[in-house]
């Protein structure tokens, strides 16, 4: 049996782009699908979600930043993201990954670059045990004494007070929201929430675990909701709840 070719959405104004793009990515037995803006990657996303999008940071009218926060607050909010932008400026890196970017890479580049960060982004979306699916597409999700509005990625205490959240815990609070009752590791949080490869010294998930503890007021001595599982990673042992979905 053939094995489906991955579909890679490419979302930028420049057509000299997207046509470079796009035929290297077949010759290397991709599937492509072609959006100048907006609009067009809406019409192009009706016939289903692509594998991955590579979405042009810099675009007159609707930019990538824009579209990236419309893509993750919608059904297509797992689609991993890959941003491109003209400028190598530090802020828009950030800013990009605090949107829900997945990676980030700054014109000019070479295609073969290209190809191999969207192979790595794959890889590093498909790290999830089998069969572990997916929180649907909602606006608040409530677990224990809070909720999580996911629309303004705003988490709320019990008597409706708004407790800040970096990207870096957002992200990491909404895997374990989307992932209740299921062991990760620190290799799967760390690729799902920063995108990026551990090494043999890299302690930043634990760091981002404690962080996320603190605003959960959860102790790590006796954890309600985040439980550490020495040699394995950690679990998220409360039950999550939809309490508005979206229609």
């Amino acid at each position: 049996m053939t094995e489906k070719p991955d579909h890679i959405l490419i979302v930028d104004d420049d057509r000299g782009i997207r046509e470079l793009v796009g035929t290297y990515l077949e010759k290397n037995a991709m599937r492509v699908s072609l959006a100048a803006n907006g609009r067009e990657m809406r019409a192009a996303l009706e016939y289903g979600a692509p594998d991955l999008i590579v979405l042009d940071l810099m675009m007159p009218g609707e930019d990538g930043l824009v579209l990236c926060r419309e893509l993750r607050a919608g059904k297509f909010r797992t689609v991993p993201v890959l941003m491109l932008t003209a400028r190598n400026e530090e802020t828009d890196r950030i800013v990009g990954l605090e949107m829900g970017a997945d990676d980030y890479l700054p014109k000019p580049f070479a295609v073969r670059e290209l190809l191999a960060r969207i192979r790595s982004v794959l890889r590093r979306t498909r790290m999830l045990p089998p069969g572990m699916q997916v929180t649907e597409a909602a606006d608040i999700l409530a677990f224990g004494d809070w909720r999580l509005d996911t629309t303004a990625r705003h988490l709320l205490d019990a008597e409706g007070t708004m407790v800040a959240l970096s990207g870096g815990e957002y992200r990491l609070l909404r895997v374990f929201l989307d992932h209740p009752q299921r062991v990760l590791t620190r290799d799967q949080l760390l690729n799902l929430t920063q995108g990026r490869e551990a090494n043999a010294f890299d302690r930043s998930i634990d760091l981002l675990v404690s962080r996320l503890r603190q605003r959960l007021r959860d102790e790590a001595r006796e954890p309600r909701y985040i439980k550490t599982l020495r040699s394995e990673g950690y679990v998220f042992s409360a039950t999550v709840t939809v309490v508005e979905a979206r229609s």
